[in-house]
């Protein structure tokens, strides 16, 4: 069964290959789109006067940036389908041609399309992370590279899940924008230290759209902050509960769903 979602991404890619320049142009899009959010940091932060925000100093700012920019490619390059949910497949009526396959749905919807340029912003966040390591003088060890792949993949099922989550309100109204764009929003908030926001967007962003544990509370098992310990290492146990509750709110959705002009 695994073979036919390998043939799905090698068909997807058969196709990119037929337009070299375009994917080349869209890695390049890609990492300069990353690359403003960077020098708006670096902005913000450069001077004598203002080198840290709150507690967090510019590296530390650096490495939390870097290392959502990691679980943010990897989401970003299976959930192209998740953004235009609603307008393709429930109003434009393809998820009926999904339905007649004996496949899981969602795998179907995930594994149709894929955003392969965001290898660019994968890489980039990965040489951010490195450098920030580098320049803050931590020396990484075995299981320091686990905890990142670790919290990584789940900081990836964090984001997947709430937009899932967001993708199975189509099945019950009508809504060809989505309320995706507003929480994609908040993904932002996510890229910098938490505390940093006032109580309300903090609480937000640890219990009701739980953004801070695709990089913050992760990243401070790097940065030796003890005080988030419990938090840092709830990760992988939120990315658990957050595909859940995605899987149950999708297998739900499709109950619901009654077809085109129904």
């Amino acid at each position: 069964m695994e073979s036919i979602y390998f043939y799905y991404f090698l068909q997807f890619l058969k196709s990119k290959a037929e337009y070299r320049l375009d994917f080349l142009v869209g890695i390049l899009s890609n990492i300069l789109i990353s690359l403003f959010g960077l020098f708006f940091i670096l902005m913000l932060l450069n001077g004598e006067s203002v080198k840290s925000i709150g507690e967090w100093s510019r590296l530390e700012v650096m490495l939390i940036y870097g290392y959502s920019m990691i679980s943010f490619a990897l989401f970003s390059t299976v959930s192209i389908n998740l953004y235009r949910f609603g307008d393709k497949y429930v109003i434009g009526g393809q998820f009926d041609r999904v339905l007649l396959r004996p496949l899981n749905s969602l795998s179907q919807v995930l594994f149709e399309s894929f955003n392969l340029e965001a290898i660019g912003t994968f890489l980039l966040g990965l040489l951010i992370f490195r450098h920030s390591i580098i320049e803050l003088g931590i020396c990484l060890a075995p299981l320091d590279y686990l905890w990142l792949i670790i919290s990584a993949l789940s900081g990836t099922c964090i984001l997947i899940s709430v937009f899932v989550f967001l993708s199975t309100l189509s099945f019950y109204f009508e809504d060809r924008l989505g309320i995706g764009a507003p929480v994609y929003s908040l993904i932002n908030f996510g890229r910098y230290p938490t505390p940093i926001f006032n109580s309300t967007i903090q609480f937000i962003l640890s219990f009701i759209v739980p953004f801070a544990f695709v990089a913050f509370y992760p990243a401070t098992h790097f940065l030796g902050r003890q005080e988030y310990q419990y938090f840092c290492y709830a990760t992988p146990l939120v990315a658990l509960i957050c595909l859940y509750v995605a899987n149950l709110a999708w297998n739900k959705g499709v109950k619901n769903y009654a077809s085109t002009g129904f």
